[in-house]
């Protein structure tokens, strides 16, 4: 009886699909369109042949009955970095955790197919993300429940509540009998551990409640990144969506061991549970998935356009070096904080000298004093923290301080005793030019002048 429904459900929606932009390859049931993990397999296999230079596919796992996890990885792969050398930004997407959330399904879905389309006709703006990003779409995590049209796995287990952090801690249902006691959770959080553990972006797609959810589910206080989520937060209601944006425990309810928790509190990853409405197609109709999700989509391709900026990014804007006092000053050019940086002089895998450890807030600047330089043959860089959580990685950037700076009085006695050493003037002269000078122009410790390459050797 289901095969004869499912077929008359199509022949009533097959022009639709032969007309839609973006052919779902699903089939309406119930109240709900439904992609069977067979169509989806087919479907990005034939993406995987159709545009191999863009499109890579990756078997990641297999579900509880054996089905195979695919993530889709798109980006120009003509590219082995940006065309500046930098490392392409990575975004990381999975959807169907709950197998009966079709639209989340279907938004992760089309946040691959947006990218693949746009190549293919030339849009700017597709061009510009592949050609500076990965983007990785685990599309059907529960493939499973997804057959069966249900939420937990064929396990009955509620995957989004089976991750390593705070399992179990929450009032919840069917968390499994341990922290990744499923295939499905554990592929994934290997594929974050181990493929995409630089990830500047992972969000996590879900239908239910129209709303958007960054960390904690377990706790109502704000993240340690609250900055970029709220400045993220203000961006998209001012000039995208009106969609809320909250903490999870908060908007929704506490909820512990779920994979945005995991992502943050773990990965260190910034993360957001994307909800779509839960209003779902009902039967014998099919709305192209470009207008039913248009504007979940405009989100989407704002955080993913803008992946650069959801981490600190710290740049040099001027450095003093004043006898054995080093000054300096760093802008953030990333919308996240970090703290406990240092201004380091190495050499090699050795420290030799850093400065005070100091806090830069997102998109500000911040001049550091310190002393204690007295070091040569290293080469400068910044050591500093992707954003504030404990659990993000850390990053040593090079930076090129340019020709040193001194104050006056250091400037004056390196040019004495260059003098002396070569016997150009008397001291004398020296001294009474020098008082001199002192007369015309009064001297202040804070006053700086280029040292020629010369004297600082």
């Amino acid at each position: 009886m289901r095969g004869l429904a499912v077929f008359l459900a199509v022949l009533v929606v097959l022009p639709a699909l032969a007309s839609a932009e973006q052919a779902w390859p699903g089939e309406p049931i119930d109240n709900h369109v439904h992609m069977s993990w067979a169509a989806l397999t087919l479907e990005v296999n034939e993406w995987a042949d159709d545009y191999p230079e863009i499109v890579d596919l990756a078997d990641i796992g297999d579900s509880e009955l054996g089905k195979t996890l695919w993530v889709v990885r798109i980006s120009d792969w003509s590219m082995e970095t940006k065309e500046n050398g930098e490392a392409k930004e990575i975004v990381y997407i999975d959807g169907g955790h709950h197998g009966n959330e079709y639209l989340g399904t279907s938004l992760a879905w089309l946040s691959a197919k947006w990218y693949i389309n746009g190549w293919n006709d030339g849009n700017e703006e597709a061009v510009r993300v592949l050609q500076n990003s990965e983007i990785h779409v685990l599309i059907m995590l529960n493939p499973d429940g997804n057959d069966i049209d249900t939420r937990w796995n064929i396990n009955q287990v509620d995957l989004n509540r089976n991750y390593d952090h705070y399992w179990n801690t929450c009032p919840t249902t069917q968390p499994g009998s341990s922290a990744f006691s499923e295939s499905e959770t554990s592929s994934n959080s290997n594929y974050m551990n181990t493929v995409v553990p630089d990830a500047d972006l992972y969000v996590t797609m879900h239908t239910g409640v129209w709303i958007m959810l960054y960390p904690w589910g377990k706790w109502p206080e704000q993240p340690a990144d609250w900055e970029l989520f709220h400045g993220i937060r203000d961006e998209v209601q001012a000039n995208i969506s009106e969609i809320p944006i909250q903490n999870a425990n908060q908007g929704l309810y506490p909820n512990c061991g779920t994979s945005r928790d995991y992502g943050y509190g773990v990965m260190g990853f910034p993360t957001f549970t994307f909800e779509t409405d839960d209003e779902q197609f009902v039967p014998g109709s099919f709305e192209s998935l470009d207008e039913r999700l248009e504007e979940e989509m405009d989100v989407m391709r704002y955080l993913i356009d803008n992946v650069w900026y959801w981490r600190a990014r710290l740049v040099l804007d001027a450095f003093t070096l004043d006898d054995d006092e080093v000054t300096f000053t760093v802008s953030n050019l990333g919308h996240a904080s970090t703290r406990n940086a240092t201004l380091q002089y190495v050499n090699g895998d050795d420290i030799l000298w850093q400065s005070s450890n100091f806090t830069a807030n997102a998109s500000g600047s911040t001049t550091v004093t310190s002393s204690g330089f007295d070091y040569k043959g290293g080469e400068w860089r910044l050591s500093y923290q992707k954003r504030v959580i404990n659990s993000s990685t850390w990053v040593n950037e090079s930076v090129d301080v340019g020709d040193y700076e001194v104050g006056f009085l250091a400037q004056s006695l390196a040019t004495m005793v260059w003098a002396l050493q070569i016997g150009a003037i008397p001291l004398v002269v020296i001294c009474f030019s020098f008082w001199w000078s002192r007369e015309e122009k009064p001297f202040t410790m804070d006053e700086e002048i280029p040292l020629d390459a010369e004297l600082i050797d």
